[in-house]
């Protein structure tokens, strides 16, 4: 099975859920520049439960769009579970969702910083109640760290979700 059919099947796993469970969904991302987004909205009838997403690849957009404390970013970096924690509440804030996902990562191939090489991905999940955050290395070049990435996003989801 590809990546991407993988994707595929993960995503229509997650509209299934969303629709049982009658949530809308947000997300937020930055390294990932929309393809948790685009992969859920390959899934026909998902208007019924994708309410929008936000591309917040700058951190003055995380900051604009989703809340974000500059000072947060400039203290924990953009790469960070603390960052990627609020950027999922910020699209909860910010939209009519029920839960929300972000990621914001180094893709590469350059970008690394001491303690955060390439590859390095941070994660949220959110509902009113909760915020989840995990933190991951993936290995690759650029677009195997992306696909990657939307992978995870789409399984965390699941798991959050139920």
């Amino acid at each position: 099975m590809s990546n991407s059919d993988i994707i595929l099947d993960l995503a229509a796993q997650v509209g299934r859920a969303l629709q049982d469970k009658g949530l809308l969904l947000a997300t937020a991302e930055s390294c990932t520049g929309g393809g948790v987004a685009q992969a859920i909205t390959e899934i026909a009838g998902s208007t019924g439960w994708f309410d929008c997403g936000f591309v917040t690849y700058s951190n003055a957009s995380k900051t604009e769009m989703l809340d974000v404390p500059a000072a947060l970013i400039a203290q924990m970096g953009s790469v960070s579970e603390e960052v990627a924690g609020v950027m999922a509440s910020g699209a909860l804030g910010a939209s009519n969702a029920h839960i929300a996902v972000s990621t914001t990562g180094i893709a590469g191939p350059s970008g690394a910083v001491p303690g955060k090489p390439v590859g390095t991905v941070c994660f949220g999940w959110a509902n009113a109640d909760t915020v989840h955050t995990e933190r991951l290395v993936f290995s690759g070049d650029r677009r195997a760290v992306r696909e990657q990435t939307v992978i995870h996003a789409l399984q965390g989801l699941l798991r959050f979700i139920n």
